[in-house]
């Protein structure tokens, strides 16, 4: 592999460990073998690398997520399952939001993500926020987050009205 490359899995290395604001250029180097200017050189900056990390992990997500939609049957277990299953990688997806506003690259490749575009367009804007809510209570409290058959019996409850 070239510095590049190895810039890049160092950086979502340093993602998955530190985080991106707490991700300085010299961690990125330590975790990575490269060196200092090769950030420079191969991204133009640290915060142009961490971007580039960011869409890949959203689109690594993206490629999950679309897998579990593809399968027939309930989603919402395969979801909450999906959701649990690696820990880094959904707090990655919320670094992703954090940089939205700042970063129109990364902007741009959520704006694409639209994994509910099957559906009615209402419900597939209910059901994005609904996974964003169920992944950030993965994050902070996985022991009281909801679970799929959770999910399917508040949504049940809600069509009936009660």
């Amino acid at each position: 592999m070239g510095h590049r490359e190895d810039l890049m899995i160092g950086a979502r290395r340093c993602l998955a460990e530190k985080g991106y604001a707490r991700t300085t250029a010299r961690d990125v180097v330590a975790a990575s073998g490269a060196n200092l200017a090769s950030i420079g050189y191969h991204y133009g900056s640290k915060e142009a690398l961490l971007n580039q990390a960011l869409i890949q992990s959203a689109r690594e997500w993206g490629d999950r997520l679309s897998a579990a939609l593809a399968e027939p049957g309930e989603i919402w277990g395969r979801l909450v399952e999906l959701i649990g299953s690696d820990r880094q990688l959904l707090a990655a997806q919320f670094e992703v939001l954090a940089q939205v506003e700042h970063a129109e690259d990364v902007r741009e490749v959520v704006a694409e993500e639209r994994p509910f575009d099957h559906l009615d367009p209402r419900v597939g804007a209910l059901y994005q926020a609904l996974l964003t809510g169920i992944m950030a209570q993965w994050l902070v409290d996985p022991a009281t987050a909801m679970t799929g058959p959770d999910v399917v019996e508040a949504l049940d409850i809600v069509a009936r009205g009660r």
